[in-house]
């Protein structure tokens, strides 16, 4: 490594030492933090990218990049019995890691390295899942650092990086290049470069562009915020297209953005199914790359390009759930995704199907820019069941019939193709938000 990128990365350590990220307090939990969970639970994305389930229990997860351990505590309570390791190069970042781990309760299946990236092989471990959250767009090569994480995942394991975005980002590299022109990162910035900034961000006119488009005056009184954003060293971005060539060039492939319902492109639009025919005739045809970087082109909202990678050609193939035949659908096994099996869901669905009111079933995992979801009393009552483990779509059906035997209008006997229907437009609409899974039975070869 050449002296400038040690140098830079000497700098990193050296911030994260002075100012451990993040400052979340050692006894906070993230059990009520829904979001994080689903995100960080192995089952959404190995989900994603097989349609199977997938058993957290006896998996090796790496949080690469673990800071003060906030992250590496919520893979633990998203996955149970799995093993967590954490490295990071601050080694006052990975004392207070273990701290938070032991609070918790889990210094029995968590261990913590001070290691960079490129020293992780050493370890000698191979995982399951890698989370390298807010930590690749620091490094000097992210090629290296995707290539390195490669080298320890298993051939069916799955990675979660992510890239700072320079097209929602670009305000704040400016606001960086100002800071170090007036060399207030030429060291490390502490509290007298950190009050400079401040300084000098107030004392300009508030209709300066590069005021109004960084300077927010209640976060700028966190000196976290301020050297997150203001004082980064080795922050940069990246597009969309950048994602793809390292990707390429690791010999990785996208499974999944992590918040993909944040990336739909047809969102966009004011009218999804009255497009220009320009662009009706032309959007199915572009590929993902395509889709996701015209979508970062109208619209950069999304601060991280956040994504799931892994081994080329390890996935499992399987038929999307639209295409699917009655005859796939009487072999799937529905599953309700294990971040919506807590006790205040379940006391909430009783309380809903007796009162006869819709279930919202996304107040327990709040996907991102999503109108709310609910479901009606009677559905919820059909997937009672599933709060107490999987069932057949089958057995889903027949309940469904003896909760709505007759056609409310006809008054009619509902017949099973007709519940079936129901039932299926039910799966399929939950299912695309991964609140169910639904697993096929493997037919014989």
């Amino acid at each position: 490594m050449d002296h400038e990128k040690s140098d830079l990365i000497e700098k990193i350590r050296q911030q994260f030492d002075n100012a451990p990220y993040p400052k979340i307090p050692l006894d906070q939990s993230p059990k009520t933090d829904y979001q994080s969970l689903y995100i960080h639970n192995l089952v959404t994305a190995y989900y994603l990218r097989n349609q199977k389930i997938i058993e957290t229990g006896g998996k090796v997860i790496l949080d690469a990049g673990c800071g003060t351990g906030y992250k590496s505590l919520i893979l633990a309570e998203a996955n149970p019995e799995a093993k967590i390791v954490g490295i990071d190069l601050s080694e006052e970042s990975v004392k207070l890691a273990r701290q938070r781990l032991q609070y918790h309760g889990f210094e029995a299946r968590a261990e913590f390295y001070a290691l960079s990236i490129e020293e992780m092989p050493d370890l000698g471990l191979e995982f399951d899942y890698i989370n390298a959250d807010d930590v690749l767009y620091l490094l000097p090569d992210i090629l290296a650092g995707l290539k390195t994480l490669k080298s320890v995942l298993k051939y069916q394991g799955i990675i979660r990086a992510n890239f700072h975005s320079s097209l929602q980002r670009f305000a704040y590299f400016r606001v960086q290049e100002v800071f170090k022109m007036m060399g207030l990162m030429d060291e490390n910035p502490r509290e007298l470069e950190i009050e400079l900034a401040r300084e000098i961000m107030t004392a300009l006119k508030d209709d300066v562009i590069l005021k109004t488009q960084t300077w927010k005056p209640d976060a700028a009184q966190s000196e976290e915020w301020m050297l997150m954003n203001y004082l980064f060293q080795g922050d940069k971005g990246y597009t969309i297209p950048e994602m793809f060539s390292a990707l390429q060039a690791a010999d990785l492939e996208l499974v999944s953005m992590v918040n993909w319902r944040q990336w739909d492109l047809l969102e966009l639009f004011k009218e999804q199914d009255n497009l220009p025919a320009f662009l009706a005739m032309s959007l199915p045809e572009i590929s993902t790359e395509e889709r996701l970087h015209l979508f970062e082109l109208l619209h950069p909202v999304n601060r991280l390009i956040d994504f799931w990678c892994a081994h080329r050609n390890q996935d499992e193939c399987f038929v999307p759930v639209d295409e699917w035949t009655l005859s796939d659908w009487e072999e799937v096994r529905v599953h309700l995704h294990p971040q919506l099996k807590t006790s205040q869901a379940w006391e909430d669905l009783l309380q809903c199907i007796n009162s006869q009111k819709p279930f919202e079933i996304s107040r327990y995992v709040p996907l991102p820019a999503l109108v709310p979801i609910f479901i009606e009393s009677h559905v919820a009552a059909c997937l009672l069941p599933l709060w107490e483990g999987a069932c057949p779509a089958q057995s889903l059906v027949e309940r469904w019939l003896k909760l709505k035997p007759l056609h409310p209008v006809t008054l009619e006997p509902v017949s099973e193709q007709a519940a079936w229907e129901e039932v299926k437009e039910v799966l399929s609409r939950l299912e695309a938000f991964l609140y169910l899974l639904l697993e096929r039975s493997a037919r014989p070869s």
